[in-house]
C-alpha cells in the first residue's frame, strides 16, 4: 500500500478512503490527531504489553466495539 512513511495525518487521510475503523495500539494517536472530523472511528488497545498474548484478551471487547463503532469516535479497550 506504500503507506510505511507516512505520518499520523496521512496515514489517517489515506486510511479514510479505504477503511471504516483503526484498531492501534497507540494511546497517544487521538490527542495527537483529531479523530472527530476524520470519517473513520479509533480504537485504542490498552494491554500490559503490545505483545500478541497480551492483546489477544482484548479480542471480544474490540469485536464488540467494532459493531457500533461511529466514525470519528474514539473508543479504548482495557483488560
Amino acid at each position: 500500500m506504500g503507506w510505511a512513511d507516512l505520518d499520523d495525518g496521512p496515514l489517517l487521510n489515506a486510511m479514510a478512503q479505504r477503511f471504516d475503523v483503526l484498531a492501534t495500539v497507540d494511546k497517544s494517536l487521538p490527542k495527537q490527531q483529531r479523530i472527530s472530523d476524520r470519517p473513520l472511528a479509533v480504537v485504542v488497545l490498552r494491554a500490559k504489553t503490545n505483545r500478541l498474548v497480551d492483546l489477544l484478551p482484548l479480542a471480544p471487547k474490540l469485536r464488540a466495539v467494532l459493531e457500533n463503532a461511529r466514525p470519528g469516535q474514539v473508543y479504548e479497550i482495557s483488560v
